[in-house]
């Protein structure tokens, strides 16, 4: 786009000034019109999430749900009978994972014998 006959200011050389006003002018243009292009997507983008969300569209990752086997390997982790690296590759999960359902279960249980 810079390379414009149209913004050639090589041709104003004896108006002190006007080819850095041009320039200056040109630059603010293109910068307005890609800010504004920006936000129409953005706004595109909103309106999209919103009518997904109205259909019942799921966003994000599912979220690995505490079967059987993890309350099998938790109370062996528990009780001190593996390890927890072990507990972690028999329930197949990373370590903040693991670490961050086994909060959440012990939370569930702490809300069982409350109730």
């Amino acid at each position: 786009v810079l390379d414009m006959p149209l913004l050639n200011t090589m041709k104003y050389k004896d108006l002190n000034g006007i080819e850095t006003l041009i320039s200056d002018l040109i630059l603010q243009l293109l910068s307005y019109m890609a800010e504004d292009e920006r936000k129409r997507i953005r706004e595109r983008q909103k309106e999209g999430i919103t009518i997904a969300l109205q259909k019942g569209v799921k966003f994000g990752r599912k979220k690995v749900e505490i079967d059987d086997n993890f309350k099998e390997t938790y109370q062996e982790w528990k009780n001190h009978e593996i390890t927890a690296v072990e507990a972690m590759q028999r329930v197949g999960m990373k370590s903040n994972t693991f670490y961050r359902r086994v909060k959440e279960y012990e939370h569930n249980l702490e809300k069982k014998k409350l109730s």
